[in-house]
């Protein structure tokens, strides 16, 4: 399996569902071995921050087999238009 940040973009779209979400490959040569993503989904509601990560890490199970180091940051879509505005 090729995990791109494109790959995980999507399948964080689909199957959390995120409303907004951002992949960067933080690998010194960009070779898919270390993520750093942004995750905005309602999902997230009332949620405390370890169950959020769960949920991603839960939703990435497979990939996250194949990655070094995996870096994320959770949000409410409320927490997300209040951040943009800051």
């Amino acid at each position: 399996m090729e995990i791109t940040t494109d790959h995980i973009r999507d399948k964080l779209i689909k199957e959390l569902p995120a409303s907004h979400v951002e992949v960067e490959d933080t690998s010194p040569s960009r070779c898919a071995a270390s993520f750093k993503v942004l995750v905005v989904s309602s999902q997230f509601e009332g949620k405390p921050l370890l169950q959020r990560h769960r949920m991603v890490n839960s939703c990435l199970a497979e990939e996250l087999k194949l990655i070094h180091a995996f870096e994320q940051k959770t949000l409410t879509p409320g927490q997300w238009e209040e951040l943009k505005t800051q």
